[in-house]
């Protein structure tokens, strides 16, 4: 093996390169070179076992010499050359094989391997493939009087359209074009190291699709077919020198591309091998958590392994989307046959790592199970699923912003397999979605009308779904009661013992799980499906969680504080004497206190009160309890919002204060003796505040 290669290396080959030598000579100038007597050499290199002349040169340099060859006007010789170095490769290839087959069992009982290409002939600076490629292609598509040559060892004839011409070392009917096409094969399938740094590695990725983009531009013909069955044969044998081989280095380049056109054109002819290759293929090592340790035996085999999990390979996005791509193209091939697609998905969940790319699959083969001119394919169907469930297991822990998109596609691709998936989902709900997810998307989706009708239930199926429904939600509100509560209560109304059980975890989470706007929201809920009582018990809960400060008069929670007020009036008198405390405790907002107190003495309590009873429909005094403390509470909210503004009042906020004292002055007058106290409350300013001068000068021409 080579030792590794820089950049330097190739500048100072290339100034000690001579054409010199005798058999590179003979192979560039004699069309019969040969060595007959080569059967008895086995040591010997220069010629391979028919006697044909080898060059055994590093490849990309031995391939230079070709386009040198072919840029300086000497095409023969360079055709003479490239034959040679493919001949050279093809031994090569055997020779591994031959190797590989020897040490299998101890490689694969290691199950690792050493890189044994440092340096791809595919994405070369040297292009040596590409050049082999368009040397032998040139002469195969080259034009003699407007025909097309084809030239075809041990013959020479010309047809209407068609010259062949003879030329040796070259197989029985085979062609420069199927060489050439067998060439691209050989180094597109050749195990190698993806290369340092974002433009080497666009230049593999690259190189690899313009040689594809020539190879689909060749027709298949039975002999063309025939190298294409040799060649996947080989590479799936070769082992740690075909990225095809049965134990691949961690950093190798990965083959999805390679392997999705090889898959394409094996498919009518050979679908077995068709499948061996785009199975074998759907490998990315590089991405498994736990790296393969190099052969450390062999330090000249060695590249840097990256400890981390994710090394610098920058067109990693790329590659797994051409990975999503092969799995994309079997998926589709393989409808209808239910053992080849439990085999695809088996490949798919054990190879991609991204769920994304995952969730695409799912939904190409959703699409492809469901197409409009036939009847839904209920294997692929399935197939789809299982990928969507393990989707869910994938993003259930980490950060995805299509997660919620994820969840309901799950759902209509379950309802299109049947009751059975949705039951199955709602029963493993926990390893599948978080509990919000499972009540508010899941099970509302599912219990649906829509999905009732779409699945065609009697009423025992209904029923059926129905418990899993319920049980889904109650597990969910245990688990996570300030998200699930009020989906759970809304799952459950049919059913009252399950409606009973979700309200008691709602109280039983109230006092510590739960804050004041989920409450709140919970007990409205209650109001309209007619428990008042129970919506009375939710809004005092609440209450005792709710903070609201003298400066907080557009706080969010002042409408459900104003609601629960009113509904504790319109149970009675008992209800509000009970919840006005709460209120008295909770707000110190004085210009919200004084809407509940005006709220409440506007009416009588009790008007709506539980069983149809009125009561005598006097008016509730202000010098009794309950509201005497809730009109003490609100002047006193008067006397301290007052002084707190007071502390940092400028001038262009004083007849917004005038307006502030109007208001209050309204509260005081409210209470027997509110005169006196409202006007000591004004002198007690003047002398406190009588600094602020013209402040007061405004204070006295309102409030005298």
């Amino acid at each position: 093996m080579r030792p590794h290669r820089t950049v330097f290396m190739r500048a100072i080959e290339a100034c000690d390169l001579h054409w010199q030598d005798p058999h590179l000579q003979h192979i560039i100038t004699e069309d019969h070179y040969n060595n007959y007597c080569y059967h008895d050499n086995l040591d010997g290199c220069l010629f391979d076992s028919r006697g044909w002349p080898l060059w055994h040169e590093h490849v990309p340099t031995a391939c230079a010499r070709v386009d040198a060859l072919r840029s300086h006007g000497y095409p023969k010789e360079a055709l003479r050359l490239a034959i040679a170095i493919i001949n050279t490769l093809r031994r090569q290839q055997q020779k591994q094989l031959e190797l590989f087959r020897g040490h299998k069992k101890e490689l694969l009982h290691r199950g690792v391997t050493s890189v044994t290409n440092l340096e791809g002939w595919v994405g070369h600076p040297l292009d040596p493939i590409g050049t082999l490629f368009g040397t032998l292609m040139e002469t195969g598509w080259g034009s003699d009087d407007g025909a097309t040559l084809y030239f075809s060892a041990g013959t020479c004839r010309k047809t209407e359209n068609h010259v062949y011409m003879p030329l040796p070392f070259l197989e029985e009917g085979e062609t420069f074009m199927s060489l050439a096409v067998e060439t691209a094969l050989i180094g597109l399938g050749q195990q190698r190291v993806m290369p340092d740094g974002l433009y080497a590695q666009e230049k593999v990725c690259r190189n690899e699709e313009q040689l594809l983009a020539k190879l689909q531009e060749v027709d298949l013909d039975e002999m063309l077919v025939k190298i294409f069955r040799k060649q996947a044969t080989l590479l799936l044998e070769a082992g740690p020198y075909s990225g095809l081989g049965e134990i691949l280095y961690r950093e190798s380049v990965p083959m999805h591309t390679f392997a999705k056109y090889l898959f394409t054109s094996l498919l009518p002819h050979d679908a077995e091998l068709a499948y061996r290759i785009a199975l074998r293929a759907m490998r990315l090592p590089v991405l498994e958590s736990t790296a393969s340790s190099a052969d450390l035996s062999r330090p000249q085999h060695i590249v840097s392994v990256v400890p981390n999990r994710y090394p610098r390979w920058f067109t990693l996005s790329h590659i797994e989307s051409q990975q999503c791509e092969l799995a994309s193209t079997m998926l589709t091939a393989a409808k209808g046959d239910s053992c080849r697609l439990h085999t695809v998905l088996e490949s798919i969940q054990k190879n991609i790592h991204s769920s994304s790319h995952i969730f695409k699959l799912a939904q190409d083969a959703f699409k492809i199970a469901t197409l409009m001119d036939s009847l839904p394919d209920l294997t692929l169907l399935k197939v789809s699923l299982e990928l969507g469930l393990q989707v869910m297991r994938l993003t259930l822990s980490t950060l995805n912003w299509r997660r919620r998109e994820m969840v309901r596609w799950l759902v209509t691709c379950a309802t299109e397999v049947g009751v059975f998936a949705l039951d199955n989902i709602m029963q493993n709900w926990f390893t599948l979605f978080t509990p919000t997810e499972a009540t508010s998307v899941v099970a509302s989706t599912i219990m649906s009308n829509s999905t009732i009708v779409r699945l065609h239930l009697d009423c025992n199926q209904q029923e059926k779904l129905a418990n899993s429904a319920r049980t889904l939600a109650l597990q969910c509100a245990m688990k996570d009661p300030q998200n699930c509560a009020l989906s759970a209560l809304t799952l459950c109304e049919k059913d009252h013992i399950a409606f009973e059980t979700a309200y008691q975890i709602v109280l039983d989470s109230a006092a510590t799980g739960m804050n004041y706007t989920q409450l709140f929201t919970i007990a409205r809920y209650m109001e309209h499906r007619g428990y008042p009582m129970r919506a009375y018990k939710l809004a005092t809960l609440a209450l005792t969680h709710l903070n609201l400060s003298y400066n907080q008069d557009t706080h969010p929670a002042i409408n459900d504080v104003l609601w629960a007020c009113a509904l504790s009036h319109l149970l009675g008198k008992n209800e509000l004497a009970a919840v006005i405390p709460l209120v008295v405790k909770s707000v110190k907002c004085a210009t919200v206190l004084s809407d509940i107190l005006r709220r409440c003495t506007l009416t009588t309590p009790g008007m709506v009160a539980l069983h149809s009873r009125r009561n005598s429909g006097k008016l509730m005094s202000l010098d009794k309890a309950p509201l005497r403390q809730l009109l003490d509470a609100t002047i006193g909210a008067y006397i301290n919002t007052t002084h707190s503004r007071l502390t940092h009042i400028s001038p262009r906020h004083y007849s917004e204060f005038i307006e502030f004292l109007s208001k209050a002055r309204e509260t005081f007058l409210m209470a027997q003796d509110g005169h006196t106290q409202f006007t000591q409350f004004i002198d007690n300013l003047k002398q406190i505040y009588k600094g602020k001068k013209k402040l007061m000068m405004l204070v006295r021409e309102r409030f005298g």
